[in-house]
């Protein structure tokens, strides 16, 4: 299937007899789907339709002039063949249906069982038997199998998305239960692509599921989605997201996008060929650390089901080629608050990437762009990342030796009561340069957080102070949890 043309454009002429185009013909007049035209019965508002668009002739017309038995013509409710056939008289307040009478489309004819298992969307007119045929003929790629990516793989599945590639490299955790509805208890521990594969060929084994057990990277993303019509990005860090762009921007694809956070979501479709594109929106990405992730953060469970479905939304649209993408338009969501937003995007003719005078080319390190590379290892006046941080096996010996240490705990009060280490000082990075004065900078300092990204963001903060000895828990808590404290609650 090629990659849909999903301009929506309808006639600008509000005078005239409305024609609307079924989805197989309007390719055929620039994906418009309502036409006016002038004239006072059938065949003078077709013969318009064919005059202004000549490739549509043969397909509504024999050779003869006559019109194709295997077409069929509608004014308003009535067949025109129970009327008086072209010569059917016509108003404006008349509207004109062109339905062709047997099928076609590149995904071969449905089953009997599909005919039944798709009945709901067969009987909508905006969908149909060549609506549906276009689903199956589809190809959709889904970058993360995670919150978002289980909304959309269990409805792109449902929908009949003809095949459906799966991105991934992860395994199934419990803490992926609260929000990634394509898993169950028992999947815990299993690669997550072979848990997803076998629900969505459950929900529907009429459908492809193809995985791509890997880390997408700069050196096979090009190859991987080439093979697709739509990238759906359900990825929950920088670096992936803007590859995930940059590569559909030089392959010409659309990218169904969606984030999440806490009680907050957005969605758009970034497709540089008809607006603006992810880089449009934010030519850099924030430093790192300075957003934090779900992992830190947290998000709430049914966020990314109400996100992810909104993407699957739009993929089905932009399959279908019906109804307004989300191009140049930006959702926002607010769950706390029940409420929509929608703000305006442009395309920005500075853009490095889709503008006229583009300065990428080809794909980048995104690690290194986004601030996580080897480069960043060296910063703050040439010192090795490395000695910033300590380990957990580090601190477990450095706290039995007896040695005086202080274990300064970054994260949110809520967060602690989860799970502390036994003696921590509870100073919450919201709060932390308020509190500096709390801490003695001839005190050796252990700083953690969850994971180990606002804890080193705290430990910058004491340097600048002229605090030197201090140090950050490589891996937070999560890592002592692990390495030191089996039985602690992980989350």
């Amino acid at each position: 299937m090629e990659a849909p043309d999903i301009s929506m454009k309808n006639s600008g002429n509000n005078s005239g007899i409305p024609v609307y185009i079924p989805t197989a013909l309007q390719r055929f007049v620039g994906q418009q789907e309502t036409i006016r035209l002038p004239g006072s019965t059938v065949k003078e508002v077709l013969d318009q339709l064919v005059a202004q668009h000549s490739e549509l002739k043969a397909h509504l017309y024999t050779e003869q002039g006559l019109l194709r038995s295997f077409v069929n013509v509608f004014v308003n409710d009535e067949d025109i063949r129970h009327a008086q056939g072209l010569n059917t008289r016509v108003a404006e307040k008349d509207a004109i249906t062109i339905v062709p009478s047997i099928a076609g489309g590149a995904g071969g004819d449905l089953s009997n069982e599909e005919v039944k298992r798709y009945s709901r969307h067969l009987i909508m007119p905006e969908v149909g038997i060549q609506g549906q045929k276009k689903l199956k003929a589809a190809s959709v790629l889904l970058i993360g199998t995670g919150g978002l990516g289980s909304p959309l793989g269990l409805y792109l599945a449902s929908a009949g998305v003809g095949r459906i590639g799966l991105v991934d490299f992860d395994v199934v955790d419990f803490t992926n239960l609260q929000r990634q509805i394509l898993y169950t208890t028992e999947d815990v521990g299993k690669p997550k692509l072979e848990a997803a594969k076998a629900r969505l060929q459950a929900i529907n084994p009429f459908i492809t599921i193809q995985t791509h057990e890997t880390r997408l990277t700069s050196d096979n993303a090009m190859e991987i989605l080439k093979g697709y019509d739509i990238v759906v990005d359900g990825t929950d860090n920088f670096p992936t997201r803007y590859l995930v762009n940059d590569a559909c921007v030089l392959l010409g694809k659309p990218n169904v996008y969606g984030s999440i956070f806490r009680f907050e979501g957005q969605a758009s479709v970034f497709y540089a060929a008809k607006g603006p594109c992810y880089r449009c929106l934010y030519p850099e990405p924030p430093p790192p650390g300075l957003v934090p992730s779900c992992a830190e953060g947290g998000v709430l469970g049914i966020l990314p089901g109400i996100i992810g479905t909104i993407q699957a939304t739009e993929t089905i649209k932009l399959i279908l080629g019906n109804g307004e993408p989300l191009i140049g338009r930006l959702l926002l969501f607010n769950a706390l608050k029940m409420r929509f937003r929608e703000l305006k995007l442009h395309k920005n003719p500075g853009c490095a990437l889709c503008g006229p005078n583009r300065t990428i080319t080809q794909l980048i390190d995104y690690e290194e762009f986004c601030g996580l590379g080897r480069g960043q290892e060296h910063a703050n006046g040439g010192e090795a990342a490395a000695s910033k941080e300590i380990t957990a096996e580090e601190l477990k010996t450095l706290l039995e030796s007896k040695k005086p240490v202080k274990i300064i705990d970054v994260r949110e009060p809520h967060e602690y009561d989860i799970c502390h280490i036994s003696g921590a000082k509870l100073i919450p990075l919201s709060e932390f340069m308020q509190r500096i004065g709390e801490l003695d900078s001839a005190d050796e300092l252990v700083l953690h957080c969850h994971h180990g990204m606002r804890s080193m963001k705290a430990l910058e903060m004491l340097r600048s102070a002229g605090f030197r000895k201090v140090k950050s828990l490589q891996g937070g808590i999560d890592a002592w949890a692990q390495k030191v404290e089996p039985g602690m609650p992980r989350y």
